[in-house]
């Protein structure tokens, strides 16, 4: 038989491991929310490894995401260790801020939200 962690891990996160703090899940989760008020996304997944923290927001469960959003703290100190990932995987968006990461997706929603 296989070995049961509980979750979360006592001690909080594993050594090495990326994670979201409290105000980035925060604001993404806000976001989430909206988009699927507006009738846009329907699922969510997270991922923690040891070099990246990745949210995904998808339009069914069964399709890759629509959108990722990337926490990489490597490159803090180069292009920035946020970036907005499209479905195709290209770089939409990088930078330092998380606001600023966000900002197409929030200009579309305003969008969504009109029509």
């Amino acid at each position: 038989m296989g070995t049961v962690t509980p979750f979360p891990a006592p001690g909080g996160p594993r050594p090495g491991q990326v994670g979201f703090d409290r105000a980035e899940l925060g604001r993404i989760l806000d976001l989430y929310g909206r988009m699927v008020a507006a009738g846009h996304w329907r699922d969510y997944a997270i991922r923690l490894e040891r070099d990246v923290a990745m949210f995904a927001a998808f339009r069914r469960t069964a399709e890759n995401p629509e959108l990722r959003i990337e926490k990489r703290p490597a490159l803090r100190n180069r292009q920035g260790m946020w970036a907005l990932i499209g479905e195709q995987g290209v770089v939409l968006k990088r930078g330092h801020e998380l606001a600023l990461v966000l900002a197409p997706v929030e200009r579309r929603l305003m969008k969504l939200v009109e029509n």
